[in-house]
């Protein structure tokens, strides 16, 4: 059925204006002024709110074997959670480990997905080794539609890459033209440091930070930079947490090498002190890297208002109070992670526009556009425009409430930001014109997703 939504205050990364929006066959066909509705046109009147573009995140784990457990989520009650919090398409991460074939994790993440989303999505394939049958099923998943890979100079023996491997995967990706994404830390230091904590009796979760420390992220964000220059690839730093880290990225940025930033969430509203709480509260907070000191906040919030940091995703990753608790003895085997994607837009909208860190456009620009053109969306996601997905969030900004375990649609037994005010939230949310979300609720269609092919950008907009 075509939609007319009148009265819609529209806000793109780079504009701002008033006018109706007409949708059909799934696309934006039509804005303008006092546009006319032909008959069966369901009308929507978005009169005192925003209406954003689809609000895209590009960091989630969903399908997630990870230190001896699974994460909670499936993509039926993920893709739920994510729409009702305003994100209409997300990128999850297909994280074989080293011990597993790559192009057959590919195939089972994609298996995992078809079929149960009930909003849009793509992959970031991770290259968790690199011997003489990668390069091979790299092509073979890239001609598939997927244009970005992720490496772990973290996690040593599972995940994590040595730098012979991620050579040969940055000059890969440059020849096909895809971007590396990166998880920037130091596999060995991680674990020496780790081992040396542990061995003094120091085993509660307020020892992952030490064991992970501001420096090491920075040797990480550093060490990536260098190989990127090296390699003429282009990169993306995922959940940046610091200011060293940030220092490192931006001055490999000033001396030309393509490099974007990526901050999450939980770096921007929560701090060290969370995790440092005792028992399970702190191992609810678990992340690597992990939540840092309170001053990296205002760093990151002032880069991301500047652009600096491009994007804003969650590295949702949840596992329940049972699964944090096998870290009881040893905060080395608490599995990492905080969920994030259904209270996302709504935190950063609160603590980032409502108190005047971040405008409204630039909001837009963090948390929808500029994934979408660094990943291969845009123009199709990402905007509201003629020939866009009509992916459209209107946005009730006069909502109260109260982020809460007992109300989140996201199927984990805890919340990471229990009790926190909300200022705003979504009223209605399309996917390709067809309603969703109405008023906090599920309205939709639950199998409506689907798997978004990317071409290889040769460069990065």
């Amino acid at each position: 059925m075509p939609l007319l939504i009148r009265n819609a205050d529209i806000v793109n990364a780079d504009s701002r204006s008033h006018a109706d929006i007409y949708i059909e066959n799934e696309t934006i066909t039509q804005i303008g002024a006092n546009l006319e509705a032909p008959p069966g046109t369901g009308i929507i009147d978005a009169k005192g709110q925003h209406v954003f573009p689809g609000f895209i995140d590009p960091h989630v784990h969903i399908y997630l074997p990870f230190m001896a457990t699974f994460a909670k989520d499936t993509h039926a009650t993920d893709s739920v959670a994510a729409l009702i919090g305003g994100t209409t398409t997300f990128i999850e991460m297909c994280c074989p480990s080293r011990m597993d074939d790559a192009l057959a994790g590919y195939h089972l993440w994609k298996s995992k997905a078809a079929g149960t989303s009930a909003c849009d999505y793509s992959f970031h394939m991770s290259v968790t080794r690199f011997d003489n049958t990668t390069a091979g099923q790299l092509r073979e998943i890239v001609s598939d539609g997927i244009s970005s890979f992720k490496v772990f100079l973290a996690y040593k023996n599972f995940f994590g890459v040595d730098d012979g491997e991620l050579y040969e995967t940055l000059h890969l990706a440059r020849e096909l033209g895809v971007i590396v994404t990166a998880h920037c830390e130091n596999a060995e230091l991680v674990a020496r440091l780790q081992q040396a904590l542990l061995a003094e009796g120091k085993t509660g979760p307020q020892w992952h930070e030490p064991s992970r420390p501001e420096s090491v992220e920075a040797e990480g964000t550093h060490h990536f930079a260098t190989f990127l220059e090296n390699t003429g690839a282009t990169g993306y730093v995922v959940h940046l947490s610091c200011e060293g880290a940030l220092k490192a990225a931006l001055a490999a940025k000033e001396r030309g090498t393509k490099i974007f930033v990526e901050s999450v969430v939980p770096h921007l509203v929560l701090d060290k002190t969370y995790a440092e709480r005792p028992g399970l509260e702190g191992m609810k907070h678990v992340m690597s890297p992990p939540l840092r000191d309170k001053h990296n906040q205002g760093v990151l919030w002032n880069a991301l208002q500047a652009g600096l940091i491009d994007t804003v995703g969650t590295d949702h990753c949840p596992f329940d109070q049972e699964q944090k608790w096998l870290g009881k003895d040893a905060f080395t085997q608490i599995p990492n992670g905080i969920p994030g994607l259904e209270e996302r837009v709504n935190l950063l909208y609160t603590y980032g526009v409502k108190q005047g860190l971040l405008d409204l456009r630039r909001f837009v620009d963090a948390a929808s556009t500029r994934a979408a053109k660094i990943f291969g969306l845009f123009p199709r996601k990402g905007v509201i425009a003629v020939g866009a997905d009509a992916d459209l969030v209107i946005y009730d900004s006069n909502y109260r409430g109260t982020l809460s375990a007992a109300s989140q649609h996201t199927n984990n037994d805890y919340n990471g930001f229990e009790g926190m005010a909300i200022e705003g939230r979504p009223s209605l949310v399309t996917v390709r014109g067809a309603v969703q979300v109405r008023d906090g609720s599920f309205v939709g269609d639950r199998t409506r997703g689907k798997f978004l092919k990317r071409e290889p950008a040769h460069h990065v907009a």
